[in-house]
């Protein structure tokens, strides 16, 4: 049932659970043929939670407090097109990246291609299985490029998972061909230090530039010791993809110790990560700039010279951030919203016991200019809306709604579900239209939500992990300049100059 205006009355607000890390993975194969899913990969289907925790959940049902399990609500500025379920690939679905009238979705057991030139019926092109975590995926012109964090046995498509203690195991990017979107054809794979949790390009007319975001989990992993305070470039030829290599691995935490100079963590800082490589990076092309979400740190750097990047300035929120998960710059560069993975993403963090500002959005305006811009702290944001102890809920991937003079963004909250929200004012930032499913389960914390929300030439795409693609349509007059803004191709870590 699908509710507008929604009565419900939701009496407690957002107040850590604590946090198993969570949503990992396998990698990649080519030929869907070739490959069949690796049940080792992907993140537990769930997990016991507690009597209280149970009673919780089931109690917010019966008041009205959350919707009941798998219910859609919504606000009634944004309309449920369509969900499309997962098929040939049961693993978690990831990220998303867009071209054209396609739209790939990334999943643990590969990729899915949709035709989307009606947002209201999108087509299967093809699905490429490739067993990997996360694969997190972006595209430029002929290339498709998918991460592998985890051990694998070797660089194809039907490697199985190895031991992480295994030597020999391989971890890194795997790159597609996809001038035929009807026939990915795997093309190279180049191994990384530490694997590739997340990736960011930066597209030039010759060659895509890669940034490999990976962190040391571990000084156990024998493929991953410390100090691992940096990351991997890899440069990729257009026209010779099968040469792609890494040519440099800048260090952006540079200091003494095993562990290099960034955030040290507990006990020096209780319920802080240790910095111990990047999580997530987004660039800005038109202004040189690049932001990174480095598990205990934010960074701002310079990108002038893709293969030498420079850190410009790095904060620290040793209070209220336990991981620094990604960053979005807001369209005139003056702005970064950080978000905080609190609990790893398969944690209950949207309650009241947690609170408002920790698992949340933190804004930072940029102020100065070039090598002496600096990172000032402004405020908080998370959703309003109460979840179940039973829901993993955090702040997690979102893109920016292009409407000059605004800043509007549409984030995933896992089971929390899409919150398009308004930062134009750094200090107030607030909820303008919202979409989410009641919980998966009222007896266990079963994985799920939507992973990654982006606005994509009029509609929201929702890569749902256990449920699907979802589309979304927003109608709302502070939204609806957007609609005349259309791009060729997003990928939202590589963030477009939308008024150029």
């Amino acid at each position: 049932m699908i509710l507008l205006n929604d009565p419900r009355t939701r009496r407690r607000r957002l107040g850590v659970a604590t946090a198993a890390a969570g949503l990992l993975a396998a990698l990649l194969t080519a030929s869907p043929a070739a490959a069949t899913p690796d049940p080792g990969d992907g993140p537990a289907a769930s997990k016991e939670v507690s009597k209280s925790a149970r009673a919780e959940a089931t109690e917010a049902i019966a008041s009205g407090e959350i919707p009941a399990q798998d219910e859609i609500v919504h606000s009634d500025n944004i309309e449920h097109l369509v969900n499309i379920p997962k098929d040939v690939l049961p693993g978690t679905n990831s990220d998303l990246a867009f071209q054209g009238k396609y739209a790939f979705a990334g999943n643990y057991d590969g990729f899915r291609v949709f035709d989307i030139s009606n947002p209201k019926k999108p087509k299967t092109v093809s699905q490429v299985l490739c067993p990997g975590s996360q694969n997190d995926i972006s595209v430029s012109g002929d290339l498709l490029f998918l991460s592998t964090d985890s051990s694998r046995s070797d660089d194809s498509c039907n490697s199985t998972t190895q031991p992480v203690t295994e030597k020999s195991s391989w971890e890194g990017m795997k790159v597609f061909d996809i001038s035929d979107v009807r026939d990915p054809k795997y093309v190279a794979a180049v191994e990384t230090a530490c694997g590739s949790h997340t990736h960011t390009i930066v597209p030039e007319r010759r060659n895509v530039y890669i940034y490999v975001s990976s962190y040391s989990p571990s000084a156990s992993y024998p493929d991953c010791q410390p100090p691992h305070d940096g990351i991997s470039v890899i440069k990729v030829p257009r026209s010779a993809p099968e040469k792609a290599a890494v040519v440099g691995f800048p260090v952006l935490f540079p200091g003494e110790g095993p562990d290099g100079g960034g955030n040290p963590g507990a006990p020096t800082n209780p319920g802080v990560s240790k910095t111990t490589g990047c999580h997530d990076i987004t660039v800005l092309p038109s202004k040189d700039l690049a932001a990174g979400a480095c598990m205990g740190d934010g960074i701002l750097f310079s990108i002038e010279d893709p293969e030498h990047p420079k850190v410009i300035d790095r904060v620290q929120d040793n209070v209220n951030f336990a991981f620094w998960h990604s960053a979005t710059f807001n369209q005139t560069a003056k702005k970064v919203v950080f978000t905080d993975e609190l609990g790893g993403g398969g944690a209950a963090t949207c309650n009241a016991e947690i609170g408002p500002n920790r698992g949340a959005d933190g804004i930072y305006d940029i102020v100065g200019k070039g090598e002496k811009s600096k990172l000032v702290f402004r405020s908080y944001f998370k959703i309003p809306r109460h979840q179940a102890d039973t829901e993993n809920c955090v702040a997690h991937n979102g893109s920016l709604i292009p409407v000059k003079g605004k800043d509007l963004m549409v984030q995933a909250w896992y089971q929390g579900g899409v919150s398009v929200w308004d930062f134009t004012d750094s200090s107030k930032p607030k909820e303008i239209a919202w979409f989410e499913r009641g919980p998966l389960s009222t007896d266990t914390m079963v994985t799920g939500g939507s992973w990654s929300a982006y606005y994509y030439n009029g509609y929201i795409y929702s890569n749902d992990i256990a449920k699907g693609f979802d589309v979304l349509k927003l109608s709302d007059r502070r939204t609806d300049a957007a609609k005349r803004v259309r791009l060729d191709e997003l990928n939202v870590q590589t963030q477009p100059d939308y008024f150029d």
